[in-house]
């Protein structure tokens, strides 16, 4: 008995480390799949490994490296499930907190994400990429409910279960697109270890006249081999195409290089490496410019700022040779990766990156020069998502063309389109005391661009007009027996088609205007600064009607003695004109006329829904106002009595050249 004790201890000693030799083998396995970047292959492995080992220590480093694998094949919802698991592990680490705020955005879950980049901030405070993180939740947030006035919509009749990406115009026409795909179909039979989809290649579609466009094919073998290609850009006249290669080379690792094909008789010739550098893995994404003499590309070399970076090398002849690659700088990349840069004829510069303030993932910049320098802008919603959205290319003449994106599960090409922006205006013009339409009245629209229309309104007293972006207008209502008055309004700065609302109120002159908000010093004639507003708006209405000419009447109430009412009200109304000659009008144009407490409001339609204990055709004199019920309403009274008016007296004044 003793002796099969022992036996069966033996077999169990032997059983545990054989489970011991298997967890390890795999473990060892799973971590040389991550080490050489092959995170598609290396997940499984580490998740058996997982179900496998007891030890703490080694459980929570393999909860990172899971939610690292599902990080970089761009999974979100696993990578945010298996960093929160790796938190809960204490996984010693605080970047931890950093790519789980990253995972928890692009699944816009953004309060749990604020909370976790401030985790972050807080433990390592020198890292900018916590404030950045915080500020890029709240623009995500805002962006999403304002949107710019870009149409997207997705290009079914390229894409396919697989990935597609990195469109490409091949014709000037824009009725021929390549793009990369890992479809079936495609030349490489083999597998990316790093992402799990078939090696790509670059395929073709056209458009006929009537819109529709063809089943995709892959270029010709000369283009496409076992290896991966994609990332395409052409030379101005179509026949040189510059593209990505990326070759396996020794323990799976994948090298890139830039490739150029030249078109013989509507086919492609062998392609030839043109850019491959000593100290890089990665030389990928050309993009040429118009001229050709500058090529765009990315690279992880050892000289740049972040993990990939944009390049340029340039020349001096379009056949000649190319020269030492050059850093696009600070301004453009950043410790994170900036990639598929596609530069436009007019010198904008469009990129991804995924370090610049976006909303996750990658997102796309246009980069502008203003002074030498690069200016850059994100592109907003809905071009941008909170998931992978990359490699843009634009037509020449207009704000249209494809984008790539995985905001639908994996990378598919979009289209995006900004419609011409429309603006228009619809406005009233009313009679500014009744407020009554004023049928055929006449509207003249003046732009900053030149541009002048004349209408008159209809039997409503409506009026419209289309306008322009980018422009300053002024909307100017005349007609007869009414002072001109108007309106302004601007498009520059709107992004978006809109209508814009105006009413224009024209006063009669066959009656006394009031001055609203003219203010004395009890017993003073002096205006109150808080008077000249009012006065500077009567300035503006004598130059728009430069053939008025008015008497400025102050007005007291009926207490104090007549003699010095009527010598108030003429200092009033004489400081009134005085302060309108100091701003250039002349004269002529004005008299001055204090009436005392001779001639009392009389109640309006305005006045009497102000003031309920009023009624309209009321005259406020001493006796009306004595009867009144309170002594506020009675002070109420004498206040509206006290007034500064100006009647126009002539329309026929000649100014002065």
């Amino acid at each position: 008995m003793k002796i099969r004790i022992v036996f069966l201890f033996s077999i169990f000693i032997l059983f545990v480390q054989s489970i011991s030799v298997a967890q390890i083998s795999v473990y060892n396995k799973a971590n040389e799949y991550y080490k050489n970047g092959q995170y598609y292959q290396a997940v499984d492995l580490l998740r058996d490994a997982y179900s496998r080992v007891t030890d703490n220590n080694t459980k929570s480093d393999i909860t990172f490296q899971v939610a690292e694998c599902y990080r970089k094949t761009n999974q979100p919802r696993k990578a945010e499930m298996w960093y929160k698991k790796a938190i809960q592990k204490k996984y010693n680490n605080p970047s931890i907190y950093l790519h789980y705020a990253d995972a928890l955005k692009m699944n816009e879950k953004f309060e749990t994400a604020v909370e976790n980049y401030r985790e972050y901030k807080k433990l390592v405070p020198e890292d900018p990429r916590g404030e950045i993180g915080i500020k890029s939740c709240e623009l995500a947030v805002k962006w999403i409910e304002n949107p710019s006035g870009y149409k997207v919509a997705s290009m079914k009749f390229f894409n396919s279960r697989e990935s597609e990406y990195s469109p490409a115009f091949a014709k000037a026409e824009y009725d021929e697109v390549y793009f990369t795909s890992s479809r079936d179909g495609a030349t490489g039979d083999d597998t990316h270890g790093g992402t799990g989809l078939n090696f790509s290649d670059i395929f073709t579609s056209k458009k006929d006249k009537k819109g529709n466009w063809s089943t995709p094919v892959p270029l010709g073998e000369n283009i496409n081999t076992e290896f991966e290609e994609g990332a395409v850009s052409m030379s101005k006249d179509f026949n040189s195409m510059f593209f990505t290669r990326c070759e396996r080379h020794k323990k799976d690792a994948i090298g890139c290089m830039v490739f150029m094909s030249e078109r013989r008789n509507d086919e492609w010739g062998k392609a030839e490496p043109i850019l491959m550098l000593d100290d890089s893995i990665v030389v990928a994404h050309p993009s040429l410019s118009e001229d050709e003499l500058t090529l765009y590309f990315v690279s992880d070399m050892k000289a740049g700022m972040g993990s990939k970076d944009i390049w340029k090398v340039t020349r001096s002849a379009a056949d000649g040779n190319w020269g030492v690659p050059e850093n696009l700088g600070a301004a453009i990349n950043t410790p994170g990766n900036e990639m598929f840069p596609f530069i436009h004829d007019d010198g904008t510069l469009y990129f991804s990156s995924d370090y610049h303030q976006g909303m996750g993932g990658l997102d796309i910049f246009r980069a502008s020069k203003e002074n030498g320098s690069w200016n850059v802008e994100n592109m907003r919603y809905p071009v941008n998502s909170t998931k992978d959205d990359f490699s843009i290319v634009i037509e020449k003449d207009m704000e249209r063309g494809y984008f790539s994106s995985s905001r639908d599960g994996d990378d598919e090409i979009f289209s995006f389109v900004l419609p011409p922006l429309k603006f228009d205006v619809e406005g009233v013009v009313l009679n500014d005391k009744t407020e009554a339409p004023l049928t055929n009245a006449t509207i003249k629209l003046v732009g900053s661009d030149g541009m002048t229309l004349t209408n008159e309104t209809d039997k409503e007293g409506a009026f419209k007009f289309m306008l322009r972006p980018n422009t300053d207008y002024v909307f100017v209502a005349s007609q007869k027996g009414f002072l001109t008055g108007k309106e302004k309004e601007t498009t520059k700065g709107i992004t978006e088609s809109q209508t814009f609302s105006a009413e224009i109120r024209l006063s009669s002159i066959a009656e006394p205007i009031e001055l609203p908000n003219i203010f004395y010093d009890f017993a003073k004639w002096d205006l109150r600064p808080e008077s000249m507003v009012a006065l500077d708006k009567l300035v503006e209405t004598l130059n728009d009607n430069p053939n008025v000419v008015i008497e400025l009447r102050s007005h007291t109430d009926a207490r104090g003695s007549a003699f010095s009412n009527v010598e108030l009200s003429q200092k009033r109304a004489q400081s009134v004109v005085n302060y309108l000659i100091e701003k250039g009008i002349q004269p002529a144009r004005l008299r001055a006329k204090g009436y005392a407490a001779t001639m009392p409001k009389v109640v309006d339609r305005k006045l009497g829904d102000i003031h309920s204990f009023l009624f309209e055709g009321a005259e406020l004199t001493p006796e009306f106002i004595d009867k009144l019920e309170s002594e506020e309403q009675q002070e109420v009274s004498h206040q509206i009595n006290r007034r500064t008016e100006f009647q126009v007296i002539s329309t026929d004044f000649q100014p002065q050249k």
